[in-house]
């Protein structure tokens, strides 16, 4: 089987092209700052030519039998799964992600085209008695016809699948704008994939181009039904403020200031090992990641002994070196990044325990104590390999700081108690929580979102199926009805 080729390139209406602007993008591999190939950006042509594309199929595509939909998503599951070790190492030389994450990242993929393979025969409507006598009303589901997707770099692959395989299955056609920084793992190489396993010309396009020159005219456009949207909340405000102005539909899964309490009752050893997990897994460059780590006081010191001790023992470097695994980060605009927040907390009074040194875009796992919930690393979304430890006195303190910032996406408690951490989530404002886990899930069939500044929406299941679609009211008078006048 050969690998894929060609992949900096535009797919619009089942073309491969360049570009129409005279601007290069650099796509760059995150550990050795190498250039792994250039583009021209799209312009504003590319956007309509993808818009119209999609807009000019999109009917066909609806009213297309839902088992020739269902076998085109089970064909290019089949297909991704056979060619499972080209987009790990994709993954790997474009994002930066270890085999571990890049392995979960490519079964998720997988798994939400089969997930999404069932939808075609899931667009249920119903039929309901009316208040008029002689009437029926029948309410019928509908696909919302073309979806605008931005996806983000961090997990592209899975993020730009779980809504372009949804929209799929759910008849709608898609344009995509992956994030340049993952232009292949979160557009071209799902296009080439779908298109091996036969999906008509212009159901699906993938658009590259730099957002000051394409992005809020991407967002605005007026084919457009709905805008999916994963990214930063400072950007998301911006996508959900232009999709609002144009009454578009809009999901946005925004960041992440996740919480992970252990309470005095928890499995300590257990604990420690799920933080390591949900805070390091792909350098914690996760909306879902661990973000705060707190701990009841009486076990704050033990924990902070064994889990300092873990961290330690994290291999880092090269993603492509199995037996790593923390990698770099993206960039090394997101590494300075990390960096003052990390000297802004040390300045503020915490503790280092271990870390806050780097080669290249590695930062070395890094762990933080002492800290309190005015300082930068416990209000910040951290997205990288570094963690503050928190010590609290009670359930409600633990509440009261959960609650202390203004995401809400995930969180974890850890309790033998199950009654317990059961009410304790029900105080915290965010959309997810999970007991006796840490933070990092995503189940193709859960609902998937946050509260306050962590987006809007959700994703997995039959909820992405609610945010994919409308429903219309047509209603069938049977008999003759006597009007008052």
């Amino acid at each position: 089987m050969e690998k894929y080729t060609n992949l900096n390139k535009q797919f619009i209406n089942g073309e491969w092209t360049d570009g129409t602007e005279n601007v290069l993008i650099d796509n760059l591999n995150p550990y050795t700052d190498e250039i792994i190939h250039s583009l021209n950006s799209a312009g504003h042509p590319d956007v309509d030519a993808a818009f119209t594309a999609a807009k000019s199929v999109s009917a066909a595509w609806a009213n297309s039998n839902p088992l020739f939909k269902r076998d085109i998503l089970l064909k290019a599951a089949d297909i991704l799964w056979s060619r499972k070790d080209e987009f790990i190492e994709w993954l790997a030389i474009e994002t930066g992600s270890t085999y571990i994450k890049a392995y979960v990242e490519t079964q998720q993929a997988r798994d939400i085209l089969i997930e999404a393979a069932g939808f075609p025969t899931r667009m249920h409507g119903t039929i309901q008695a009316s208040t008029i006598d002689g009437k029926e009303s029948y309410i019928f589901r509908k696909p919302l016809g073309v979806i605008a997707l931005i996806s983000p770099w961090n997990f592209p692959l899975y993020l730009s699948m779980r809504t372009i395989a949804p929209s799929l299955g759910t008849g709608n056609a898609v344009v995509v704008k992956p994030a340049t920084q993952s232009l292949v793992t979160g557009g071209t190489l799902i296009a080439k994939v779908l298109e091996e396993a036969g999906l008509p010309a212009g159901v699906l396009n993938v658009i590259i181009g730099k957002s000051d020159i394409i992005g809020d005219y991407f967002t605005g456009h007026p084919v457009s039904r709905m805008v999916s949207f994963t990214g930063s909340t400072p950007v998301g405000r911006g996508v959900g403020k232009i999709a609002g102005e144009r009454l578009k539909k809009s999901a946005l899964e925004l960041g992440g200031n996740n919480v992970f309490i252990v309470l005095d009752d928890a499995n300590l050893n257990y604990a420690v090992e799920a933080a390591i997990f949900g805070r390091f897994l792909h350098q914690g460059q996760a909306c879902i990641s661990v973000n705060r780590i707190m701990v009841h006081e009486t076990l704050y010191q033990e924990f902070k002994e064994k889990f300092v001790a873990r961290v330690k023992e994290l291999h880092y470097g090269d993603a492509l070196n199995p037996v790593n695994v923390v990698g770099p980060l993206i960039d090394h605009k997101a590494l300075q990044r990390i960096m003052l927040v990390i000297a802004s907390s040390l300045e503020a009074g915490a503790l280092l325990e271990c870390g806050n040194e780097y080669a290249g875009n590695v930062l070395i796992p890094t762990v933080l104590s002492g800290v309190t919930k005015e300082m930068l690393i416990f209000q910040e979304e951290i997205f990288g390999p570094a963690v503050g430890l928190v010590s609290f006195k009670n359930d409600d303190e633990a509440v009261e700081l959960a609650n202390s910032t203004d995401f809400g996406l995930s969180g974890a408690i850890h309790t033998k108690d199950v009654y317990r951490g059961m009410q304790l989530s029900k105080r915290i404002d965010t959309g997810m929580m999970h007991i006796n886990d840490q933070t990092a899930n995503d189940e193709i069939h859960a609902p998937f979102g946050g509260e306050k500044s962590s987006g809007t929406g959700r994703f997995g299941g039959n909820f992405i199926l609610d945010e994919l679609t409308t429903v219309q009211w047509v209603s069938v008078q049977y008999q003759n009805r006597q009007y008052p006048f």
